[in-house]
């Protein structure tokens, strides 16, 4: 699990007792929404080494930024000619062997603090890259049983659920760490089997549930002895480096459940667009169809939106009606988000 955002243990670079050294580093998950596809800024992953995409990570440089926040968006703003608009942190990843499996490796321990960032979208000539060796990819290639937009995935239940159901009746291995619920009860909530519904949120579970049972491509490169034990990992979804998918889950589990509490996905819109537009933004993110009308009654209930009085024929057929998001109901109550209900409900 993810360590307490906290850092003031970590004021002290370097231990004295144990000799071992710590750097922070920052990541983040940049997301913009595009056609309409949830779009994640990685980088690498064409290099002769082999090394899989990871999300723009860089040190925190204390001498030239006074916060977190402030270098991320300067070297972001760098490396990846990207402004940022909304801008959250997530967690403090430290799990020790993150960045190497050599036991006694002298290099730093790095600590990350990861972030959520989102951007709107660029015309597509630009949105296509950042800088050389920057690329935008659909979250769902890492993810693919999150989208559900079309229906049940259909890996769920050919590969990932006949799987997990068998490492879930397996006894844990000696010395595993004890857990408040068993293999059976987290499979359960994570995945909505037997009973509970799909739950869009649980996107961080999944992931870890999947690593555990050594189902994720980064167990076997971690040699995690779940994986180890296994023939053949199957391919579920694009790997990625160090850690990165882990801190992609938790923005992805984190960006849905505050769809529904605050307004941020109008950080992913442009100034203006029409309610379709909005809708599949929505679903884009929360990985989920939403019935058309419903939607529209949810939206003018919320009153998040207000008409421009302008119409747009970019969505094909008639002409729609654009709006914009109202700011003022930012101060019109503490919780302006779009409170749909679960999947399953």
């Amino acid at each position: 699990m993810a360590d307490n955002p906290t850092l003031a243990p970590l004021k002290a670079a370097e231990n004295a007792s144990s000799g071992a050294r710590i750097e922070i580093g920052l990541n983040a998950a940049i997301v913009a929404v595009e056609d309409p596809t949830p779009l994640i800024l990685v980088v690498g992953g064409c290099d002769p080494s082999g090394e899989p995409e990871s999300l723009p990570y860089g040190p925190f440089d204390p001498l030239t930024h006074r916060t977190f926040e402030i270098g991320l968006r300067s070297w972001v703003a760098e490396q990846a000619a990207l402004k940022l608009g909304h801008v959250e942190q997530l967690y403090t990843f430290g799990d020790r062997g993150r960045h190497t499996l050599q036991q006694r490796d002298s290099a730093p321990h790095v600590v990350s603090v990861g972030y959520l960032a989102l951007t709107r979208p660029e015309p597509q000539a630009q949105l296509g890259f950042a800088r050389e060796g920057a690329n935008w990819r659909s979250w769902y290639a890492y993810f693919p049983w999150e989208d559900w937009r079309a229906g049940r995935p259909a890996v769920l239940d050919q590969t990932i659920l006949p799987l997990l159901r068998e490492w879930a009746a397996e006894p844990p291995a000696a010395g595993a760490p004890m857990r408040a619920l068993g293999r059976i009860e987290r499979l359960r909530l994570s995945f909505g089997v037997d009973g509970p519904p799909w739950d869009e949120e649980r996107a961080l579970d999944r992931y870890e549930l999947l690593y555990e049972a050594g189902l994720a491509m980064e167990a076997r490169r971690d040699e995690r002895p779940a994986a180890l034990r296994r023939d053949e990992i199957p391919a579920l979804g694009r790997p990625m480096r160090f850690d990165h998918r882990r801190i992609l889950a938790t923005a992805i589990s984190r960006l849905r459940a505050k769809l529904k509490y605050r307004p941020v996905v109008f950080e992913l819109m442009p100034d203006t667009f029409t309610l379709t537009e909005l809708q599949r933004t929505v679903e884009a993110i929360s990985g989920r169809h939403l019935h058309k009308q419903n939607f529209r009654r949810l939206v003018e209930k919320t009153a998040l939106v207000e008409p421009t009085g302008a119409t747009s024929d970019r969505t094909g057929g008639r002409p729609a009606a654009l709006f914009r998001f109202r700011r003022e109901v930012l101060l019109e109550r503490p919780a302006p988000g779009l409170r749909f209900g679960s999947a399953g409900a």
